[in-house]
């Protein structure tokens, strides 16, 4: 490794993966050294208990970070990403389920398609039943809401350029819509077929929990980008609608009274009030958040939008034709 700016910084979040981190260290220089790549290798302990990273800091070539406790995923990504000095980025798990192998053709994918990010699709996933059925219950939800356009996006194995990450951070369980995330800001993304290997050693960190915490994390991606420069036509158009809809009922209970009707004497009242007031309350909420958004862009480095190019085209001297 040189003192230079890496082509390639490979990022691999750990966590108890003391088993199988050595063997995929050496998968992974083995096929940079073999493409000839100017490489970094970050690998981020998330808080290890079963020596990780005593193993970690034993190898070389790599840039180790430790974190103080168990983060998460998606903190351990943002925290490797962010000490990434390539011009490509390449992230994947630390359990050797990703072939290193597939980073010159996902490499290659991107130059040659001129994209922006390009995602691993494990096709022939070599994972247990309840897993691979709960991945793709959460890819049709995902599809259904975000439609990025890829068949795998919890696939870890994927290439980015360095300028996706400019003024982005990670939270939650937020790794999974990285692309996602990407898309609305106008990067190119793209997928390609990798290959998945089964896991041989370690026990995998995926439960039930993390798959509510996706989730909520999949309505906060849906919620940004639909609405995160205008959520007053979300939250003021429910408002509206609620409030129309308490008005009609306020009515049609002012004419059954008139008419003497007593069945809806005490349901329309109280439907119709709460109606009114959630309708008031709806717009005001989307009152408030609008000038949240319009704050955060103002005050962070981040925008709504992202620019592909700028060109500054000078006029051309206009020769003297008179002689």
């Amino acid at each position: 490794m040189t003192m230079q700016k890496p082509d390639v910084s490979v990022v691999i979040p750990a966590f108890n993966e003391a088993e199988c981190i050595a063997q995929l260290h050496a998968e992974v220089v083995a096929v940079c050294e073999r493409e000839g790549y100017d490489y970094e290798i970050i690998i981020v302990d998330d808080g290890s208990t079963d020596g990780t990273a005593a193993i970690v800091q034993q190898l070389s070539p790599v840039i180790f970070i430790r974190l103080r406790r168990n983060f998460g995923q998606t903190a351990a990504i943002d925290c490797g990403i962010k000490r990434a000095r390539g011009r490509l980025i390449v992230t994947m798990d630390g359990d050797r389920q990703n072939d290193p192998a597939d980073i010159p053709m996902l490499i290659r994918y991107l130059e040659e398609n001129d994209l922006d990010v390009v995602s691993g699709w494990r096709k022939d996933r070599k994972d247990p039943f309840m897993k691979r059925l709960s991945s793709r219950a959460a890819n049709l939800v995902r599809t259904l809401m975000i439609k990025d356009g890829l068949h795998d996006s919890g696939c870890s194995l994927k290439v980015y350029r360095a300028e996706c990450f400019n003024g982005i951070s990670l939270y939650g369980e937020m790794h999974r819509f990285i692309p996602a995330v990407l898309k609305i800001k106008g990067f190119r993304i793209g997928e390609c077929v990798v290959n998945h290997r089964p896991r041989l050693t370690g026990h995998t960190k995926y439960g039930w929990k993390r798959g509510v915490k996706g989730l909520i994390d999949m309505v906060s991606v849906w919620f940004w980008h639909k609405f995160a420069v205008r959520p007053l036509h979300l939250l003021g158009g429910l408002g509206v609608a609620f409030f129309v809809a308490g008005s009609l009922c306020a009515l049609i209970g002012i004419a059954f009274y008139l008419a003497g009707i007593e069945l809806f004497k005490y349901f329309l009242p109280i439907l119709s009030s709460f109606l009114l007031i959630s309708g008031i309350q709806f717009f005001l909420f989307g009152l408030i958040a609008d000038m949240l958004s319009k704050n955060y862009f103002e005050t962070t480095q981040d925008q709504p939008y992202s620019i592909l190019e700028v060109k500054v085209q000078k006029k051309s001297p206009v020769k003297n034709s008179i002689s």
